[in-house]
């Protein structure tokens, strides 16, 4: 399979790129530059050649997640003042605003007179 220059401008539209028309070519050069070394690593004659073992095939033993909490440098209320279920609550984007309702906007009442975090630490500091 060879990659040819409407490829290289179909996948560009697709990702919404802009193209220089000098540099189609040695894209399409690179790209099948790469698919030649793929076909090349295809040959590759693997039938005695043990599987890879790692992570994914049988997992790591991980330690307890034990030890003391990290003080934050803020209180939490600085920066998240609306907790609900252990979960950090936040103001919709305003693009999505017509999603929430009327149990979303109670929870909301008032967060936009929390103090910023970074307010808070510059009277902490000064």
């Amino acid at each position: 399979m060879a990659v040819t220059e409407q490829d290289v401008r179909h996948v560009a539209d697709l990702a919404r790129l802009g193209l220089d028309a000098a540099r189609i070519p040695t894209l399409v050069a690179e790209l099948n530059g790469i698919l030649a070394h793929m076909a090349v690593l295809q040959g590759v004659d693997t039938e005695r050649v043990a599987c890879a073992t790692g992570v994914s095939s049988g997992g790591m033993p991980l330690r307890s997640d034990e030890g003391p909490a990290y003080p934050l440098l803020a209180a939490r209320e600085s920066f998240a003042p609306a907790v609900r279920d252990g979960f950090l609550l936040v103001p919709r984007l305003a693009t999505h605003a017509a999603a929430g309702g009327a149990d979303d906007l109670a929870v909301m009442e008032g967060l936009d007179e929390a103090p910023d975090s970074g307010e808070e630490l510059r009277e902490e500091l000064a």
